[in-house]
């Protein structure tokens, strides 16, 4: 249907956005200086935890819609 064709593409497009937000995090923390900090270091990893959580809701709704579908035809 139309809305599952908008949670497929839309969390495809969610992914996109947290890396692009990631990116920036990491080139701001990298334009003050590349002295190592802790709160620098969280930071840094916070991004990347945003990252591979919405990479994880990509998996779940792409299994959830196409999952049943698949196991259907066999």
């Amino acid at each position: 249907t139309g809305v599952e064709r908008a949670l497929l593409i839309g969390s495809m497009l969610m992914v996109m956005s947290v890396e692009l937000l990631n990116s920036s995090i990491e080139a701001v923390i990298e334009r003050y200086g590349a002295e190592f900090h802790e709160l620098a270091g969280r930071a840094k990893d916070m991004g990347s935890a945003a990252v591979f959580v919405a990479m994880v809701a990509v998996v779940v709704t792409w299994a959830a819609i196409l999952g049943p579908r698949l196991l259907a035809s066999f």
